[in-house]
């Protein structure tokens, strides 16, 4: 199974600020030595040794990530802004495409992404949409119309079917797709994808409670021995603290989360937008300090990117 994120941020798109641009030259200039610039091999060796906030960004799409299952199942989660780059992508294949894509909710974070994905007004292409919610179409059909948008979904030429969710599991080729409610304000739904003993959760938007902790057989079943746990880690604990109910969680929840069952990568998602590429990646540090002090779990933690793609399994 492959998962490439396609937007990893929250609430709004965070385009990198030019002073912020700015900053990270003047930071790269001042580490820079004579002996760095006298030969390619030193040069690289210079850009390899900074720090992931300077030489990269973080993202500022918001939430999109795409599984590839092993039987070449194509399966999208969430139409954040980051979707319109998958489009791109989906285009540049030249090859018609059939796309499997379940939302989480429907805050505008999480669907604004949807009426510039290009492969929907494709004829050559199939659209299948899904969601627990029985009046998600009228949803989406909603922001895709005067006076929001100008071109309404009528106008996306792809064969379109929508499914409500309900009573159990989806089946997608060899994967099968689960479902659950989180806590979240309005209401979030994770998804657990499975596909040749591959299992893997998307929980974007999500305020652990000590319900998810519980020892029930519904948590065992959905959370135990994950091997990819793509989950909410906005904030610190301080701030979860202080934005109680405000439907997030912090990098320690989510590291302690994966600890209480089993999980043996830990994605943090859903960066806020508030957050520079080395606040956001600082809270890596923290979890990856807090994770070696939780009795050795060896969890491996790994910060959500835009581009960033995992492979796992067969």
């Amino acid at each position: 199974m492959k998962i490439k994120f396609w937007g990893v941020r929250g609430s709004v798109p965070t385009p990198l600020k030019p002073s912020s641009l700015k900053s990270k030259v003047s930071s790269i200039v001042e580490r820079i030595r004579v002996q760095d610039l006298e030969r390619g091999e030193a040069r690289e060796l210079f850009l390899a040794s900074l720090p992931d906030y300077l030489f990269s960004t973080v993202g500022g799409n918001t939430a999109c990530i795409e599984v590839a299952a092993g039987d070449g199942t194509h399966l999208i989660f969430d139409a954040g802004t980051g979707i319109r780059e998958l489009g791109l992508a989906i285009l540049a294949s030249r090859k018609p495409a059939s796309c499997h894509l379940f939302f989480s909710h429907f805050h505008w974070d999480h669907i604004q992404g949807l009426p510039f994905f290009a492969p929907a007004f494709d004829p050559r292409n199939d659209l299948h949409f899904y969601s627990p919610r029985q009046d998600f179409r009228s949803i989406l059909e909603g922001q895709m119309r005067e006076p929001y948008f100008p071109v309404t979904m009528d106008e996306m030429r792809a064969s379109k079917d929508f499914t409500v969710l309900r009573g159990g599991p989806v089946r997608i080729g060899e994967t099968l797709v689960d479902y659950r409610a989180m806590n979240h304000p309005g209401g979030c739904y994770s998804y657990r994808i499975e596909s040749r003993g591959v299992k893997v959760v998307y929980s974007t938007d999500t305020e652990l409670v000590a319900a998810d902790f519980a020892k029930t057989a519904d948590n065992e079943a959905y959370f135990r021995d994950l091997d990819i746990l793509i989950i909410d880690a906005q904030y610190t604990l301080g701030e979860a603290i202080e934005k109680y109910n405000w439907g997030h969680s912090s990098f320690s929840l989510a590291a302690d989360f994966a600890a209480t069952w089993g999980i043996r990568r830990l994605v943090l998602f859903h960066h806020d937008p508030g957050y520079s590429d080395r606040k956001v990646g600082n809270l890596l540090k923290n979890a990856a300090w807090y994770i070696e002090h939780l009795e050795g779990r060896g969890i491996e933690v790994l910060l959500a990117r835009e581009g960033l793609e995992l492979e796992v399994g067969p």
